[in-house]
């Protein structure tokens, strides 16, 4: 089960939640709104729980949500997302999560009095809590509106902007999960690129959307292999141009990875579908199905199942 949480539709913030059986084709189905309504926040799970951090409802929130993926209008608080001066609590926006079976890792994103921030959070997925600092993108990284993807043992995390300047970079750097540090470089994407549509993984071969560059009309797709590092490569393309679901991840199947919705050109409300690659055949993306409810940009998304498990 894919769960895609949140995000805005024109210019106001959404609470709604699908749902969407990733073993087969259809529409999405409603899961069950969040407390409140909320954009650029990131996802992760591992096979029974998702999470959902951070985001801008009125402000910054530092809300961690948990949710029991199996179990439809299922969210609680988690926890609160801490920051490093203080320990004290600090939202983020424009961040990207991937997730082990045991623990979710957070990248950078923008804080409420920073645009340069390049800590890397994380969590153990079953234990509620705050977040506990892991260690730092580097070389001046710091990731707004960037992916994230890996496998069970690596986080990667890839493009996004690179502020002040707001310019869009082509760096992919690496986490090993399980322990904590700085991230190294793992290779160059093929293009700059930030807001694209996320990624999918396997495990063995992740998926990126490099398409966030043209704005709104790009649908290229790049592929790494987490295991070995080195640059991406082309992949295929998603079935329409779109962009600004970034933080897409951790919803695949051991064979199919999936991109929900985004923003289309001259579009006020995005669009509603949802693609879906095989990994093993590149080329273009399929139509899986439509959302339940209108398409959104800058929402977070979970599975059960994806290629950190």
């Amino acid at each position: 089960r894919a769960v895609l949480v949140a995000g805005y539709t024109g210019s106001a913030n959404t609470a709604a939640c699908d749902y969407w059986n990733m073993a087969s084709t259809g529409n999405a189905v409603d899961f069950g709104d969040i407390s409140s309504g909320r954009r650029y926040q990131a996802g992760c799970s591992d096979a029974t729980r998702g999470l959902t951090f951070g985001g801008y409802v009125s402000a910054y929130t530092s809300e961690i949500i948990k949710t029991t993926i199996a179990s439809t209008g299922s969210h609680a608080t988690f926890g609160q997302m801490r920051n490093a001066a203080d320990n004290g609590n600090e939202g983020r926006l424009g961040a990207a999560c991937w997730a082990s079976s045991t623990r979710g890792i957070h990248f950078a994103g923008t804080g409420p009095t920073t645009q340069t921030d390049a800590r890397i959070l994380y969590v153990t997925i079953q234990a509620d809590g705050n977040s506990i600092d892991f260690g730092d993108l580097v070389d001046s990284y710091n990731f707004r509106y960037g992916s994230a993807t890996g496998n069970k043992i690596r986080a990667i995390a890839c493009g996004g902007r690179q502020e002040p300047g707001s310019s869009a970079v082509n760096t992919m750097q690496f986490v090993t999960m399980a322990t904590t540090g700085n991230a190294l470089d793992f290779g160059d994407a093929s293009v700059a690129f930030d807001s694209s549509s996320g990624t999918s993984s396997n495990g063995t071969r992740a998926v990126i959307a490099v398409n966030g560059t043209p704005s709104f009309t790009g649908k290229a797709l790049d592929q790494i292999r987490p295991a070995s590092g080195g640059n991406s490569y082309a992949f295929g393309e998603l079935s329409t141009g779109r962009q600004d679901n970034h933080a897409n991840s951790c919803i695949s199947t051991s064979t199919r990875g999936f991109y929900a919705s985004g923003y289309t050109p001259n579009s006020s409300t995005g669009t509603k579908v949802i693609d879906y690659v095989t990994f093993e055949t590149e080329g273009t993306a399929v139509d899986f199905g439509d959302l339940n409810g209108a398409g959104r940009g800058g929402a977070a998304s979970f599975s059960n199942s994806h290629g950190g498990l």
